[in-house]
């Protein structure tokens, strides 16, 4: 099976129809500056704002408008990486679960409206799960599955080896699935909002 073509019109829509019937909040947006722009929107000014590592991030220009510092917001994740006392930056890393926004993409989208998210560390996983009332996820097209195990197949037989391939580029020594994190539902009365932006384009992997 292949996990890299971009869903097609009717399944996005079906996509949609499925996440907001599970408490989502998805938009379709045709490109990744046009996914920006919409962050943009979404986030008012002096909001504290933390993200997840992220290649769909990076590839819709976040990442660098973040570093710019012209955004308005208190950039949590500037903080941890200016902090070179590996304690005090762990500290400040557990205290960044806190941000009132939370941005990063999934590993899957199931077209049954559940998204996939995995991890090594865990750092992000609880952002999504509880503590930030505001999430922003950049999905690329692409990630969409016919279903939840299909998504966990994504998962494990094409991003895990991506993944693994890439952290072994910059030294490391290779990527796990440590850690699982399925949101399946958002309850109103937690009083959150997920939004779900989704890019007409192959963005991330």
């Amino acid at each position: 099976m292949t996990y890299d073509t971009l869903a097609t019109t009717d399944v996005i829509s079906a996509t949609m129809k499925a996440l907001t019937e599970r408490g989502f909040l998805p938009e379709v947006v045709p490109t990744g500056a046009e996914a920006l722009a919409r962050i943009k929107e979404i986030i008012p000014a002096g909001a504290s704002v933390m993200n997840g590592s992220s290649r769909t991030l990076s590839e819709v220009g976040f990442v660098d408008y973040l570093k710019e510092g012209a955004h308005g917001w208190n950039n949590l994740h500037e903080g941890i990486v200016a902090e070179k006392d590996p304690a005090k930056q762990q500290q400040l890393r557990r205290q960044a679960t806190l941000s009132e926004y939370f941005l990063v993409s999934v590993h899957a989208l199931a077209q049954t409206g559940e998204l996939v998210i995995a991890s090594n560390s865990g750092s992000q996983l609880p952002h999504l799960a509880f503590t930030s009332p505001h999430l922003i996820l950049v999905v690329g097209a692409q990630k969409i599955t016919p279903d939840l195990g299909t998504a966990l197949q994504r998962l494990n037989e094409y991003v895990l080896p991506l993944e693994d391939v890439r952290m072994k580029e910059v030294g490391m020594g290779g990527s796990f699935i440590s850690k699982i994190l399925i949101l399946n539902r958002e309850q109103a009365f937690m009083g959150r909002k997920v939004h779900v932006l989704i890019v007409n384009e192959k963005l991330g992997f």
